[in-house]
């Protein structure tokens, strides 16, 4: 029988928490250590309490009550911590089920989720091969034909990182080797691993460590395309907005200029801010034409327009942002189709803080 959730006192995780945004590696650990001590299991360790300490700092910084700094500080201790636990809990001895390699999509550098689903594998008696993060599919795939794993469990919390997780998946599967994804990107529901032709998906390391308890994924029918998975990509949409990104933002900057006065009085940080901004705009619509789910690029929209209320950025500017899009993009229907959904959902609905795709474990 696989461990189950652990219901940790609220002081346990405050104090890891504290101690990860402190930049305080000695106290994370003897939390952590603790922890064991008072014989919290090692899994509980890692899912009940290093993960829940890792989604707070994802909510915390889209709220803007701590820094980037502190993001990636806070994310580095965390990291260390399950370093130190693995170092402390020994292992059961690995059964004779086959290998699993666990990586990170090419471009997804939150290496945490992918790390946990490792460890805990390990502490169910499983061999992992751990290939962190930001993993190259074609040094993934010369590592599976080397190996020869059960399967490959992929990866990836960034949505705009699901073209690059598809060739991913379909480089695996014709290998002959079985893909289970996991991760933010994939969508709260699982939605978009079915979309790609993930072989099974789960929402975290407890449930991918259940799934594949049950029994081993089958072996995937054989090698197929990208297309075969997604017809709509013959319209060459997502082709040609994903090529043009760099002029479509060029384009929006020139526009907002005019359509969007307060800008003129913009420091150089703050327009350089807003390039990035109108940047994963574009890459979040190049993934929604990819996909075909309008919904993705109107998620990520209503998200990106708390994040900017919550630093004191009008989110209206996003509106004449979507009206440039439209202008420039008005040969394709998809993509005129998907940013005019997104424009009637933002004018409807206030800004809101949600998690998105950032430190979701």
């Amino acid at each position: 029988m696989s461990p189950t959730a652990t219901v940790l006192p609220e002081h346990r995780i405050d104090r890891l928490w504290e101690a990860a945004t402190a930049g305080d590696e000695q106290t994370a650990t003897a939390t952590v250590f603790g922890a064991l001590e008072d014989g919290v299991p090692a899994e509980s360790v890692l899912l009940d309490l290093i993960a829940p300490v890792q989604r707070r700092v994802g909510e915390e910084w889209a709220a803007n009550r701590i820094s980037v700094a502190q993001e990636h500080a806070a994310s580095a201790i965390n990291d260390r911590a399950v370093a130190a636990l693995s170092h402390r809990c020994s292992a059961r001895p690995a059964d004779d089920r086959g290998t699993v390699v666990v990586a990170c999509v090419d471009g997804e550098w939150h290496g945490l989720p992918a790390r946990l689903l490792a460890e805990v594998l390990k502490l169910r008696g499983r061999r992992v091969d751990y290939l962190g993060a930001q993993v190259p599919t074609s040094h993934l795939i010369t590592h599976v034909h080397r190996t020869g794993p059960e399967l490959v469990a992929l990866s990836s919390s960034i949505t705009t990182r699901l073209p690059a997780a598809h060739a991913a998946i379909t480089a695996v599967q014709a290998t002959g080797t079985p893909v289970l994804a996991g991760g933010a990107a994939f969508g709260r529901h699982g939605q978009y691993a079915r979309r790609l032709g993930a072989d099974a998906w789960a929402p975290d390391a407890r449930a991918a460590a259940d799934h594949l308890d049950r029994g081993p994924l089958p072996r995937p029918a054989g090698a197929h395309q990208p297309i075969d998975d997604l017809p709509h990509l013959a319209d060459q949409e997502y082709t040609m907005v994903a090529r043009t990104g760099t002029s479509l933002v060029r384009a929006v900057m020139d526009g907002l200029e005019e359509r969007f006065p307060a800008m003129r009085d913009y420091t150089a940080a703050q327009r350089s801010h807003t390039a990035e901004d109108v940047a994963h705009i574009v890459d979040f619509l190049s993934t929604a034409l990819y996909t075909d789910a309008p919904e993705l690029f109107t998620d990520f929209l209503v998200w990106t327009a708390g994040i900017l209320d919550a630093r004191g950025v009008p989110a209206r500017s996003l509106h004449p942002a979507l009206d440039i899009l439209s202008e420039q993009l008005k040969d394709f229907p998809r993509a005129t189709l998907i940013l005019g959904r997104a424009a009637d959902r933002l004018a409807g609905t206030g800004p809101v803080i949600a998690s998105h795709t950032r430190n979701t474990v």
